[in-house]
């Protein structure tokens, strides 16, 4: 799977673990003495609003330092450990990588763009009932607040624009990497072919499970760098907004409670899950054997008379249904547990706020940031919670791959 689009997988991927925790720390341990040698103020102030939050000093030096870094990794690559996909392999990985991470800083813009619209919606509604409701407010005043509100409307249509665009643009670049990929690992099989035409489900394996893999990793893969995009764009956002929220329920005053209450909340869920759905990898692997047998046979009735008879059919239909039946049966219990801690999950953050919200500590405005942002933290690390079915079915089909792969393997080191 890996080492036909990636050179040498375990050193690629153990350097692009070290790499990325050295270029962080220098990151966030450094940057503002990089930014001064070139002359720009990337000091904390009042968040940009719009488009200009993309240009700001701060993001025009974290440009520039990204890209000398992918140029001095492909560079050390390219010499040590040429490979015929090292372009997508590398390059276009980099650049998934930054396309991510840009979407994620839009989610940011309009976050930002969130307070100010709703604090302005909060200071122009009026209670029902009240006497003042009846009052009329000059012709200057609605003409000004009308200005304000359509154009922080238009602020939101541009961000979304380019939310759009980022989007569209990252989608493309994944699906033709996904597909190199699905290209590499569809020569690498079919060039050892008479070595693994023997095996069983050769051609499945190399047709559809190569075919099943990228689609699955497109989908998964995206998920998972938007998680850990997110984590790193928002985590510092909820720190700042716990400034506003003096304490929690039960447990009192403390320091950033919103900040440790996401972490403490998707760390439990996912592991809850984790630990529920633990069989459930195992099983789908089974039934991705079953199936094989049973279609197998079928296959071969196809061109033998004497085989595919309605007893051995029989036989291996009924482990088809055995499989099926247990897999149904853990789902059964994993979904109630999943279905139960996302239900909850709906109005966690509210019953964290609720002394928060009587004493009027906050407006409308912040709430609404706070409501977007713990809600970006706690999806990204419910990640495994989301995505636990599709983990499941990627598993299985990377445990017959590899399967797959031994037996080469094994063919290749005999015929040494």
């Amino acid at each position: 799977m890996f080492k036909s689009f990636f050179p040498n997988p375990k050193i690629f991927f153990i350097s692009v673990l070290i790499f990325a925790g050295l270029t962080c720390a220098v990151w966030y341990g450094y940057n503002e003495q990089m930014a001064d040698f070139f002359g720009l103020d990337i000091t904390d102030s009042e968040p940009v609003i719009g488009l200009k939050h993309f240009v700001t000093d701060s993001f025009l030096l974290f440009y520039c330092y990204y890209f000398i870094c992918t140029v001095i990794f492909a560079f050390v690559w390219f010499k040590a450990s040429p490979h015929k996909w090292q372009w997508w392999s590398i390059i276009g990985s980099s650049t998934i990588l930054f396309s991510t991470y840009f979407s994620v800083q839009v989610s940011v813009a309009i976050n930002n763009w969130r307070r100010p619209f709703f604090d302005l919606i909060q200071s122009l509604l009026k209670p029902i009932g009240n006497n003042t409701a009846t009052e009329t407010i000059n012709a200057q005043t609605a003409n000004s607040a009308s200005e304000q509100l359509f154009g922080l409307l238009i602020v939101f249509g541009e961000i979304a624009f380019l939310a759009i665009f980022i989007y569209v643009v990252t989608r493309f670049l994944v699906s033709h990497f996904i597909f190199r990929w699905r290209t590499a690992m569809n020569e690498y099989y079919t060039q050892y072919w008479l070595k693994l035409r023997n095996v069983e489900g050769a051609s499945q394996r190399i047709q559809e499970d190569t075919m099943r893999f990228a689609s699955i990793m497109e989908s998964l893969g995206v998920a998972l760098v938007e998680a850990v995009m997110t984590l790193f764009a928002f985590l510092p956002v909820l720190w700042s907004l716990s400034e506003y929220v003096s304490e929690l329920p039960i447990i009192g005053k403390i320091a950033h409670p919103l900040f440790y209450a996401s972490l403490f909340w998707s760390i439990f869920g996912t592991g809850l899950l984790a630990l529920i759905g633990i069989k459930l990898p195992g099983l789908e692997f089974n039934n991705q054997k079953v199936e094989a047998a049973f279609r197998k046979e079928l296959v071969y009735g196809e061109d033998d008379a004497n085989r595919a008879d309605p007893i051995t059919l029989n036989e291996l239909f009924l482990n088809v249904r055995k499989n099926y039946f247990r897999l149904y049966f853990h789902y059964m219990y994993f979904n109630v547990a999943r279905m139960l801690y996302l239900q909850a999950d709906n109005i966690f953050v509210f019953i964290l706020l609720v002394p928060t919200i009587v004493i009027g500590a906050i407006t409308f405005g912040i709430l609404q940031q706070i409501l977007t942002a713990f809600g970006q933290v706690s999806n990204s690390f419910q990640y495994l919670v989301n995505s636990w079915t599709t983990i499941v079915e990627l598993l299985s089909v990377r445990k017959r791959l590899t399967a797959f792969e031994s037996t080469l393997d094994d063919n290749i080191n005999h015929t040494n």
